[in-house]
């Protein structure tokens, strides 16, 4: 972007509120500028240059509103997270450090706030503040020449980097990263950061994280769509997907170290940080000690005039007042408040519930309280567990829970909340089976737009309605020494938990006022999500037997082996060395064993990133069984070691959580563990899946729908070619290999099979002639050739690409065949990676959402056939993808995998058939 060209350069609202990266000018300075000293030698050049940019940046933007950010001494919480964070940093040279206690006495005595918090680095305050300020719609001009800056831009925050006046604004951000600045987090973590010791992905450079996030999307996004990797268009992407597999744990650490902060704990906020009238005194007599002779006649002769100088300013009443919310919150200790509040509950036509425990692990969770609210600002908390030292008395636990019991349970009282399956499953602990769950804020705010906000209700309450709630760091603290709910003193606690009730009935009158203006919405809301999220609930109440023998039996062999791996390595070596030391294994590799350097690294060294090595273990030993160790290990570490661990004490199980309100698709995620990630493809991944067993007398059944996204296509397309294959029940790999290669069917070779396969899943990722060239291995206009033959024989393929591009473009979003709407921020963006990105977004997700809807449709009608049987007979126990995997009695497999299939293959009608595969096994490697 140019600096001069005012058609180019970002225009900066007047008065902006200003943070200055001060420790970002303090090294740039010491760097940048001359070794000055005094006559004293003492060190003032880093001084001086912070100084000299400070007041220029105050005449240039004369601001009402600043504060200069500096770093505290000691570690931060990321030290905490991961010990070798910044340990590549060299420590302070003594002639920097000297020079920062004076330099902060000159930025006070000018009179300008200067924030110093411990525990966090400038940047996490800096972005704190930013975020205030944004979410008060005040322009925000960030001064630093920290590109992990960017990660803050939006339409109210600006950087300037002062050493060359360079502004950067959303569009400078995609223009000098390739990608917006809510992707940069992911960019920053993907590639790692030598800088900070922030690890990335072993081989992800700066072309394959851009080809990622600009093909896929964020870290969350690839990771639920690995399979679609090999498809996209830059160098090693056919075996990206085994490598971020391998690195998941290492991405997501990365991606954790490299976000800003947003929510540190002051005592200041953007409307407070005012300069205040320079100290000429204090000025004159630091000015004098540092030998800065222009500056010290300026202090002199403002203090001699009696003149202010150019940065006292007096406080701006431009910014607009932090939202003030009237509440009436009670907290109910005695029997007759009790009574008056169930009496009230029981009325009315809809009330708030939130539950306050111990723990985010629902089968972990002590219950504490209960909060609710029935009108918008009257709230109340029930506590029940505070047991802290002093705590008041309570009213009894079980005596409460029986009274409410029926109440919870009554299918006709509504009840709002926010992500009320947690709340669920937490009384499911207590023998409460939690019904009338008729609305839930999160799930309304993620079908309204699953992009706009994240979807917790801090997040929620300021976007949607303006205010700022308590945190619950806010009250417990954070880190270690955080307290558990139990033991928050009752008048903070209080507070807090009415006001999560109060805020929910807040958000719910508003987010539904919204989505019942269009009835689709509202239908994929109350018909698909809010039901759905009782029967997740279910699955995770119930939970997942694992073969933990089996796993030690596994880890034992890999152990076995990865020693094995590393004895060979070393005697191929002729040494022992550390194998995940990058230094060590360049030494090995290129200057003893002398191997062809294949790629080097940004500062010149050559790389040993997984793509290198996979090359090199096509021809060299060591090399191969390198990348074998590496893969054995992370299984090892993020499978067979900890799955065992995650088995529950009290029920024997695994109990997965699933996550509605977190794919921009409608797909569904589950965490600890991940079951969408268990390997699948290797024999030792394989034997993971073989851990996940039947009770005695019974059987896994596992039901996958069949090429469902093709099958979405020919309905969304409603190309004659595609939908006379599917309803004829042809091959359609086969079909289209027959089609565009003009053979009949019989005729179709393997090769040419394969390549129709190619064309028809990479068609549906909007797949480039470039990447199917690749992935065919065939000149691009071969790979351009197929796709004009393909788009000949399945014309009406084309028009729907077409057509989704210009409903993108018109509406800002697509839709899925049941009506949930899919936002594409960047479908009209000028910038050109960033609009093919989300124009190809525009073909694929349809597809993907609709998948995403049949098998929650299909969950919904599943369940319902399974409440009509024995509670013992057949259990729906995960969801990966577009599988359902059950445990079901022996005597009724048969019989009952026969109504599952139907019931999955008739969940929804398209113009194609569904067509369902189940399997039968001990095990669910044996059923898949």
């Amino acid at each position: 972007m140019s600096n001069t060209d005012p058609a180019t350069t970002p225009v900066i609202p007047n008065n902006p509120f200003i943070l200055v990266d001060g420790s970002s000018y303090l090294f740039r300075a010491f760097h940048g500028m001359p070794p000055l000293t005094n006559s004293k030698g003492q060190d003032t050049g880093a001084i001086y240059g912070v100084i000299n940019m400070l007041r220029s940046l105050i005449k240039q933007f004369s601001p009402t509103h600043m504060a200069v950010v500096f770093d505290a001494k000691g570690k931060t919480f990321r030290d905490d997270i991961y010990s070798e964070y910044k340990a590549n940093r060299p420590s302070m040279p003594e002639e920097l450090r000297s020079q920062i206690e004076p330099l902060h006495k000159i930025i006070r005595a000018m009179g300008l706030p200067i924030i110093v918090e411990s525990g966090v680095e400038a940047d996490d305050v800096i972005g704190t503040l930013a975020d205030q300020a944004s979410k008060l719609g005040i322009p925000t001009l960030i001064s630093t020449g920290d590109k992990d800056m960017a990660q803050l831009v939006n339409e109210h925050v600006t950087l300037i980097n002062t050493m060359n006046n360079h502004v950067m604004d959303p569009q400078g951000v995609v223009e000098k990263f390739g990608i917006p600045p809510e992707l940069v987090i992911d960019f920053l973590a993907l590639k790692g950061d030598k800088v900070d010791n922030i690890p990335g992905v072993p081989g992800v450079g700066d072309k394959s994280a851009l080809g990622l996030l600009q093909g896929i999307g964020s870290i969350n996004d690839i990771y639920e769509n690995l399979d679609k990797i090999a498809s996209l268009d830059f160098r090693g992407a056919k075996k990206m997907a085994d490598k971020m597999r391998e690195y998941e744990e290492q991405a997501r650490l990365s991606y954790t170290l490299a976000t800003i902060k947003l929510d540190v704990e002051m005592d200041c906020n953007p409307t407070s940080l005012s300069p205040i009238a320079a100290d000429y005194a204090v000025l004159k007599e630091l000015f004098a000690e540092l030998e800065f002779k222009r500056w010290l006649k300026d202090a002199t002769d403002a203090l001699n005039n009696g003149a202010e100088t150019e940065q006292a300013m007096s406080a701006s009443d431009k910014l607009p007042p932090k939202s003030e919310v009237q509440v009436t919150y009670q907290t109910i200790l005695t029997q007759d408040a009790l009574e008056k509040w169930l009496a009230k509950l029981q009325q009315a036509d809809l009330f708030a519930f939130d539950t306050e425990t111990t723990s985010l692990n629902y089968m972990q969770a002590e219950l504490v309280g209960m909060s609710f609210c029935i009108e918008e600002g009257e709230a109340a908390y029930l506590p029940l567990a505070h047991d802290y030292v002093d705590a008041p008395q309570q009213l009894d636990r079980s005596a409460v829970l029986a009274l409410f019991k029926p109440l919870l349970e009554d299918k006709s009282k509504a009840k709002v909340g926010q992500h009320l399956k947690y709340d669920k499953n937490v009384l499911a602990n207590y023998d409460i089976n939690l019904q009338g769950i008729a609305y839930d804020t999160m799930l309304e705010s993620y079908v309204l737009n699953s992009v706009a906000t994240r979807h917790d209700m801090d997040s929620l309450a300021q976007y949607y309605l303006g205010i700022s709630t308590v945190h619950f760091e806010d009250i417990a603290g954070k880190g270690a020494k955080q307290l558990t709910f139990n033991q928050i003193p009752l008048d903070q606690a209080a507070h807090y938990a009415a006001e999560d009730a109060d805020i929910t009935l807040r958000l719910h009158n508003h987010i539904w006022q919204k989505l019942h203006q269009t009835p689709e919405l509202a239908s994929v809301l109350t018909e698909i999500e809010v039901p759905l999220a009782t029967v997740l609930a279910k699955m995770e109440q119930f939970g997942v037997l694992i073969d933990s023998q089996k796993l030690s039996q596994q880890s034992q062999d890999l152990a076995t082996r990865i020693m094995q791996l590393e004895r060979e390595v070393h005697e191929l070596a002729g040494e022992e060395f550390n194998l995940g030391s990058t230094k060590q294994l360049q030494e090995i590799l290129f200057n003893k064993l002398s191997l062809p350097v294949l790629k080097k690294t940004p500062k010149g060294a050559p790389s040993t990133s997984e793509e290198v090595l996979q090359e090199l273990a096509l021809t060299y030993p060591l090399p191969k069984l390198l990348m074998e160790f590496r893969v054995l290990s992370k299984l090892k570490n993020t499978y067979t070691d900890k799955l065992p661990k995650m088995i529950n004490p009290r029920s024997g199980r695994v109990h997965t959580s699933y996550h509605q309100a977190i794919t921009a698709t409608g797909r569904l995620s589950s965490t600890e563990p991940n079951l969408q990630n268990i390997p699948i493809r290797t024999e030792q991944g394989r034997r993971v899946r073989q851990a996940f067993i039947a009770r005695p007398g019974y059987k896994i059944v596992a039901a996958d729908y069949s090429q469902i996204e093709l099958r979405i296509m020919a309905h969304l397309s409603q190309d004659e070619g595609l939908l006379k294959a599917f309803s004829q029940g042809k091959d359609i790999h086969t079909a289209t290999a027959a089609e565009v290669f003009n053979v009949s069917l019989t005729d179709v070779t393997t090769e040419q099979r394969r390549n129709a396969k190619a064309i028809n899943f990479g068609l549906i990722y909007g797949m480039s002639a470039f990447g199917l060239s690749k992935q065919l291995n065939v000149s691009r206009h071969d790979a351009q050739h197929y796709m004009d033959l393909y788009f000949e024989r399945y014309p009406g393929v084309l028009k729907y690409m077409e057509d989704s591009r210009i409903v993108a473009k018109e509406n800002g979003y697509v839709s899925t065949v049941f009506g949930r709407r899919l936002y594409l921020p960047e479908i009209n963006a000028s910038n050109g990676l960033r609009r093919k990105g989300a124009e190809r977004a525009a073909i694929n997700a349809p597809m993907q959402g609709t998948a995403a809807d049949i098998i929650k449709k299909a969950m919904l009608k599943v369940d319902a056939w399974i409440d009509t049987l024995p509670s013992d007979q057949t259990r729906m126990i995960m969801q990966v993808h577009d599988e359902l995997i059950f445990e079901i009695k022996e005597q009724s497999v048969e019989s009952d995998k026969s109504t599952i299939v139907d019931l999955m293959e008739k969940a929804v009608s398209l113009d194609v058939p569904l067509i369902v595969e189940a399997g039968v096994g001990e095990n669910w490697d044996q059923a898949h």
